[in-house]
């Protein structure tokens, strides 16, 4: 799997996570999807990821999302 595909699985896995956690706990949880969206959001303007930089960090392949 490569640095791209994981890191859209995460993001949606976080969002679907505080989802779910807003409907059974509190609304506060979507705050959590708010900043998942908005890191998604300045990462395809500026190219820089956190988990991105990590993944390579840790040895995962770069690679090219949607070939």
């Amino acid at each position: 799997m490569t640095i791209d595909r994981v890191v859209l699985a995460f993001a949606g896995t976080v969002i679907l996570l505080s989802l779910l956690l807003s409907a059974v706990h509190s609304q506060n949880w979507l705050w959590l999807t708010a900043f998942v969206g908005a890191n998604l959001l300045q990462s395809s303007f500026t190219g820089f990821c956190p988990l991105a930089k990590i993944l390579k960090a840790l040895g995962v392949s770069p690679g090219k999302a949607f070939e």
